[in-house]
Parts: C-alpha cells; structure tokens; sequence
C-alpha cells in the first residue's frame, strides 16, 4: 500500500510523456521552407492555403472527372477555365518537381501516387 503513490506518479509521468506532442505541437502549422516559387501564371487554381490543405483531394477529383467522364476543364477560384492535368496544368507553372513536389512529400514522408501514371518532367528523370 505504500508503493501506491510511486505507481501514480508514474502513470501521471507516463501519460505527460505520451500527450506531449500533442500539447507541444498544438496550434502550430507545418509550412514548407525554401519551396520553389511558380516560374509562370499569376494565380493558382485556389487559394495557397486551399491548395496547400487540399491540393490531394483536388488531384484526386480531376483523375476521377477525366478517367470516368471525360471531363476536361475546370475552373479556377477566379472563375477562369483550366485545363484538368497534373502535368499541363499544374507543372505548367511550377516546374520543378524536384524543387516543388518533393520538397514537401519528403520532409513529410509521402509517397503520392502521380507518377506511377504520369511522367516526370525531363529534369527529374
């Protein structure tokens, strides 16, 4: 019975451990150092902050319109028409992919699934 208070404090010591990160990294947002800024265009298709949370569901959603229903166009925040292509579209502006694309999929250790099917651009072969 008097070894009740050690086990306590461990278990309190235990779940700090355990929640740490959580409380540590709360409020705070990833953002990519060094990325490679567009080399052409004016404005993306949404938002940075939109494309840089949900540019996977976008990509997702263009595959699905162009495989399934032929679907080729789209439209930018601005209203504006773009064409649906990872690689006429959106490495149309930023052209490295090495310098864009991995930059950020490494440091966050994601192997996306574009370049099984589509061509990397000459300089990252």
């Amino acid at each position: 019975m008097s070894d009740r208070w050690k086990i306590g404090a461990g278990l309190a010591l235990l779940l700090a451990l355990v929640l740490a990160p959580v409380w540590l990294g709360r409020g705070r947002r990833w953002t990519p150092k060094g990325l490679a800024k567009p080399t052409k265009g004016t404005a993306c298709i949404l938002p940075k902050a939109e494309m840089r949370a949900r540019h996977m569901d976008l990509l997702d959603a263009w595959r699905e319109a162009v495989v399934r229903t032929g679907t080729r166009q789209a439209w930018t925040a601005a209203g504006e028409p773009v064409r649906m292509s990872l690689t006429g579209t959106c490495l149309g502006c930023h052209e490295s992919k090495k310098e864009f694309c991995d930059r950020c999929h490494g440091e966050l250790a994601v192997s996306p699934g574009c370049w099984s099917c589509h061509l990397a651009p000459k300089e990252d072969r």
